[in-house]
């Protein structure tokens, strides 16, 4: 039996209740085992000093398997670097205090299972492996002078998600399934990125969606996340079953209404267009890009406003990958931009990014919960944007094993 003990820390569990002032909290065999332990005999012991402890947090829209770059860059990256980047990545992820990501394209099985037999240091993963699209829409590489430059290239265990008419989604989203998914992941409209569609272009048809969420979820008890920007296409989402809508550029009260009444989650990632034109010229962005996030970003900020104030169920995501890894809670700070609470940021980055994910033991600190947890010099509800600084977390820990130290 393995014993941690935190002594002395300001606890905020994730519920969104009020601090636990001055507590210690004992954690056993990689689960909290008492918010106020008072006595743990041979126990292994950090030393809180009064910082703050917030569960692990979670990111659920992320791609840990690239992290944009100029396309010569790109072309001339021997295949297997990329699986190194992304241990890189991993790491970088978890320091910053995210514990459990879901991936929205790119990671395949061998990334999850290398992280659960311990090969490599990262969070938690859920896969979606490759996104289902239509030709010629967001996720097709094809660009018009011809040249093909999908962002990853199908290989064994990440199959293509280009798929037309019902009877070829289907068999994709079977394939995606065999291959690993945990969630299956659809491109719904067009996107920010993409060179030949726009944010507003609705791609996949009513029928097509409810198949994917027949095979998925009512099939094989898989949900379904949507790439989902302009408001037709998220009505279609919404209406065919969908569990969460990623990005939710375009809403409009209508559909806040029916999300909420049909409990689906809004993932935001606020961060991306605010990253795409800060890191415009790093990460080599097409001028099409550029173009597109300046059209969007004060629409998406009101439209997740919109969301918050409907009573909308938000789960934090950022895109990371489409920017720089590491940078991830941020989001935090620009959601409270928008009108959201510091605590109700903290609960949308765990309790209800967990509940998103389908996680009933994860995302809080509670007794019998697994023991994911950071702990800040600072209390993040005076200031929520000192988490997005990495050394202000000081300690991060998944299952109750300490990855990172620094107090």
């Amino acid at each position: 039996m393995s014993q941690l003990l935190i002594k002395n820390i300001n606890l905020i569990d994730g519920t969104g209740s009020d601090n636990i002032i001055n507590t210690d909290v004992l954690i056993e065999d990689g689960r909290f085992k008492s918010l106020d332990a008072s006595d743990a005999g041979d126990a292994e012991v950090i030393e809180g000093g009064g910082r703050y402890m917030l569960p692990g947090m979670i990111d659920a829209h992320v791609h840990m398997m690239m992290e944009l770059k100029p396309l010569e860059q790109r072309l001339t990256t021997p295949f297997s670097y990329n699986f190194y980047e992304a241990a890189k990545y991993l790491n970088t992820v978890l320091n910053a205090g995210v514990t459990t990501v879901r991936d929205a394209l790119g990671s395949d099985l061998g990334l999850k299972k290398a992280i659960e037999d311990g090969l490599v240091d990262g969070p938690r993963m859920q896969i979606s492996v490759n996104a289902l699209t239509i030709t010629g829409g967001h996720g097709d590489g094809y660009n018009y002078s011809g040249v093909v430059a999908d962002l990853l290239q199908p290989h064994p265990g990440m199959p293509s998600g280009v798929c037309d008419g019902v009877e070829e989604v289907r068999k994709k989203t079977r394939e995606m399934l065999r291959a690993g998914a945990d969630v299956i992941k659809v491109h719904a409209t067009g996107g920010v990125s993409s060179p030949t569609d726009h944010p507003k272009f609705t791609q996949f048809s009513l029928e097509e969606l409810k198949v994917i969420v027949e095979e998925a979820q009512f099939r094989n008890g898989v949900k379904v996340m949507a790439h989902a920007q302009g408001l037709e296409g998220i009505r279609q989402c919404v209406e065919a079953g969908i569990h969460s809508i990623e990005h939710g550029i375009y809403l409009d009260d209508e559909i806040c209404g029916r999300m909420k009444d049909e409990g689906t989650y809004l993932v935001p990632t606020l961060l991306a267009p605010v990253s795409v034109l800060e890191f415009a010229d790093e990460l080599g962005m097409a001028q099409t890009s550029i173009d597109k996030s300046k059209e969007v970003i004060e629409i998406h900020r009101e439209s997740f406003t919109r969301a918050y104030k409907a009573g909308v169920k938000i789960a934090m995501g950022t895109d990371a990958g489409v920017f720089k890894h590491g940078t991830n809670l941020r989001e935090l700070e620009l959601m409270v931009e928008c009108g959201m609470t510091p605590m109700d940021a903290i609960v949308a980055s765990t309790q209800t990014a967990a509940e998103c994910m389908g996680y009933t033991d994860l995302g809080l600190i509670k007794e019998d919960y697994v023991a994911d947890f950071i702990l800040t010099e600072e209390n993040p509800l005076d200031d929520i944007g000192i988490l997005k600084n990495n050394d202000a977390i000081k300690v991060v820990a998944k299952d109750g094993k300490v990855f990172k130290n620094t107090i």
